[in-house]
């Protein structure tokens, strides 16, 4: 479990440093975050397999996935940030984020297993 821990301390330090960048009115980092903490968390989940390219032990791929990704993403701020957008009336711009995020997290996770796979 200090693994998982180290890992998210890791992740959570890594989405806060790229959260500091100006990045305006529109959640540009977290649609970021999102889509990179995918991307990786897919090939991290075929590469460091037992039967992948770089086999990992277990508390190592948990310190990466649940640790270090889960730390990074930020799915419970990507509800809250949708939730502003449309309380204060942004309807488009938040079903734009909605969609974009589902679209972004869903092409990384495919493009982390396609690249562990090459």
């Amino acid at each position: 479990m200090i693994w998982v821990a180290l890992g998210g301390a890791l992740g959570a330090a890594l989405r806060y440093l790229l959260g500091l960048a100006p990045w305006g009115a529109f959640p540009w980092d977290t649609l970021l975050v999102n889509g990179l903490g995918c991307l990786v968390i897919g090939w991290v989940a075929i590469r460091t397999a037992p039967d992948g390219a770089w086999p990992l032990a277990p508390h190592l791929r948990q310190f990466l996935m649940t640790g270090v990704c889960g730390g990074f993403t930020t799915f419970s701020v990507f509800s809250l940030e949708t939730l502003a957008l449309l309380q204060d009336g942004a309807w488009v711009w938040g079903a734009l984020y909605v969609g974009a995020t589902l679209l972004v997290a869903l092409l990384g996770a495919a493009a982390g297993i396609a690249l562990a796979r090459d």
